[in-house]
């Protein structure tokens, strides 16, 4: 299957979504994204990391080091209740645009 592009504005969404039930790694986030999406969607360390970066500045996830499971170490995050908010905000909003988009796309 090929790789899927991401829409601008939607890894944010992916990752406040794949941190939802605990705290992973940078490598477990995409990872965890690749194997829900079945394979399709490929996050590279060059889009993550920033987005990261970006979220933990925001107030929306936080970081702290620890060992991943092959013994090494790594910074792990987890969301905020800020994080929280604005992963249901964006759910509700990404529904919307979908169904909106299907609509589209389905009666042209």
């Amino acid at each position: 299957m090929t790789k899927l592009e991401l829409l601008q504005g939607t890894l944010d969404l992916l990752v406040l979504s794949t941190l939802r039930k605990g705290r992973l790694h940078g490598f477990s986030i995409a990872e965890r994204i690749l194997a829900l999406s079945g394979d399709a969607l490929a996050v590279e360390e060059g889009s993550l990391y920033p987005a990261l970066y970006r979220l933990e500045r925001q107030g929306a996830i936080e970081a702290e080091w620890g060992v991943s499971d092959n013994n090494r170490r790594a910074k792990f995050y987890r969301l905020t209740r800020a994080g929280r908010k604005r992963l249901d905000d964006e759910r509700s909003g990404w529904r919307r645009m979908s169904l909106a988009v299907t609509s589209v796309v389905e009666q042209a």
